[in-house]
């Protein structure tokens, strides 16, 4: 699914580093790193990306580093996964953190967090005349619109789809287009619209993606390349990769990867009104009416354009598994989260217990919590250590093929190679061979198209970045982490060794839909 729009640039060079890329008229292939014991797979390395944020201590930006401490500690209690945060206020960055493996530089999926970028793209293509609020949304794509389209459609309008209040009755996920290989434009056209338009609020991606359609079909560009020049590039928005559909429309409602720092660049520049360094990006007319409530919306709260309401006057931008920027826009501050939650309602209550009340005064004196805050965050991290292999891997194993008795995966055959203190899986289906190396003493980062897409909200891209180890948990069950760094997933595999053959559970740590495939079996001829 990925359409290769992504870029890796600092101070106007393409930056090689623990994801390289190589350049090709004007597409980013991604090769596999390079290690002299196994080429494609090396361990974790360290991060240098420079986002060109300013920084300051939280106290002289009048932020209580406690209050940030007392945050963090929340959610660890409560068995809460976050992979990073930023905190900005007056435009300086006055804390953050990511959980090892994942770090500064790596994107990471932003699910329905897109959507408030979707709103950005019209909001621009209206400021310029591309299309109207009101224009009717069967005008822009009359070879779709079934001859027996109901006047609900015909009166849906491009307001409905900002404000979801387009009619339908049932939300559309993105997982529900992704295995869809017919333009999804056709798609959204065979939604029954149940409700008059801007009379009932239903939040589904099937309004994003009409409103990117729109502005392609209206522009004559993807979404994501009409926003490269508006949006990415001005605001220094250098690391992102955008999936396309079939028809080459950027999903609107989903398929945005980027890092935490583009994140906190788009809150802080609706906090700010639209500009950024001083230069105009977004109309403040538009920023204003995006950010503030359109509708009351559902049990989540109200809504604007594409932004949900929050308490107060803040309000976010919002993607499954709880991906967030959150804006303060009368203490000028931005929060931004990456996470592997199931449900912001688990995760919300403790941003509202602490955040704006961290925002204390202007300034404060100097604090003691500043220097805990950096050694707190200093030290974050997700994966456990790992141990070198204590125990020896079954006998006559390693190397061979194992063929797997039928299953509904597809699975034909998998094998097992042990060398040294690795362990590399394969295995073959319908879309070919795929591997993952896992280390047993330290953590190996690769590219793998091991296929995930049942596990992984149906998500299927050629290729991803995934940092795997492995542990024996006992003489023969071995257990593998895949953590999948550019998303909010993480697969566990557990292979149970016998006389005959093997077992193989996969499970995930969470997914919109099932979270575990049934058993593989696999036997030894």
């Amino acid at each position: 699914m990925r359409d290769m729009n992504m870029t890796r640039r600092r101070a106007g060079q393409l930056v090689m580093g623990a994801s390289a890329f190589v350049m090709l008229g004007g597409c980013a292939l991604r090769p596999g790193r390079v290690s002299a014991a196994v080429p494609g797979v090396g361990p974790v390395q360290p991060d240098s990306y420079k986002d060109g944020l300013l920084r300051s201590t939280p106290e002289a930006q009048g932020v209580s580093s406690d209050a940030i401490l007392a945050f963090l500690a929340d959610v660890e209690s409560a068995g809460l996964e976050l992979h990073s945060f930023m905190l900005m206020r007056n435009r300086h960055v006055v804390a953050e953190g990511w959980w090892w493996p994942y770090s500064p530089g790596r994107i990471h999926m932003t699910h329905s967090l897109t959507k408030s970028v979707t709103a950005v793209a019209a909001g621009l293509a209206i400021d310029e005349g591309r299309f109207g609020f009101d224009d009717k949304v069967v005008s822009f794509f009359p070879e779709y619109v079934p001859a027996d389209a109901s006047e609900n459609m015909r009166a849906m309008t491009v307001r409905n789809l900002l404000t979801m209040q387009c009619g339908h009755d049932v939300e559309t996920s993105g997982s529900v287009w992704r295995p869809i290989d017919t333009p999804w434009a056709a798609e959204f056209f065979k939604i029954p619209v149940v409700h008059q338009p801007g009379t009932h609020f239903q939040y589904t991606s099937a309004a994003s993606f009409m409103l990117s359609a729109i502005v392609s079909r209206t522009t004559g560009e993807s979404m994501a390349d009409y926003l490269t020049p508006r949006f990415f590039e001005p605001m220094g928005i250098d690391r992102w990769h955008w999936d396309s559909s079939p028809a080459g429309v950027s999903p609107g409602g989903n398929g945005l990867t980027w890092n935490t720092a583009a994140s906190i660049k788009l809150g802080a520049v609706h906090a700010d009104g639209g500009t950024w360094n001083g230069h105009r990006v977004l109309s403040e007319k538009w920023v204003r009416e995006a950010t503030t409530e359109q509708t009351p919306g559902d049990a989540d709260g109200a809504y604007g354009y594409q932004w949900w309401m929050g308490p107060g006057k803040a309000y976010l931008a919002l993607g499954l598994f709880s991906q967030m920027s959150i804006v303060f826009p009368e203490h000028n501050a931005v929060l931004a989260l990456f996470s592997a939650i199931k449900g912001s309602k688990k995760i919300k209550p403790y941003i509202w217990k602490h955040f704006p009340a961290a925002f204390v005064a202007d300034t404060l004196p100097a604090d003691p919590g500043a220097v805990a805050l950096q050694r707190r965050t200093a030290g974050l991290r997700l994966l456990p250590p790992l141990h070198p292999a204590s125990l020896a891997a079954p006998a006559g194993i390693s190397g061979k093929r194992l063929a797997v008795q039928t299953n509904d995966q597809g699975v034909e055959w998998l094998s097992f190679d042990f060398v040294g203190d690795r362990c590399t899986y394969r295995m073959r289906d319908a879309h070919g061979e795929h591997e993952i190396t896992a280390g047993f003493g330290e953590y190996l980062e690769q590219d793998t198209s091991m296929t995930g897409n049942r596990l992984h909200h149906e998500y299927r891209p050629p290729s991803q970045r995934v940092v795997a180890g492995a542990r024996w948990t006992s003489p023969q069950t071995l257990e593998m982490t895949w953590q999948f760094v550019e998303t909010a997933f993480r697969d566990t595999l557990v292979c149970t060794f016998a006389s005959d053959g093997v077992t193989v559970d996969r499970s995930v740590n969470l997914n919109s839909a099932e979270e575990r495939l049934p058993t593989l079996m696999a036997r030894i001829d």
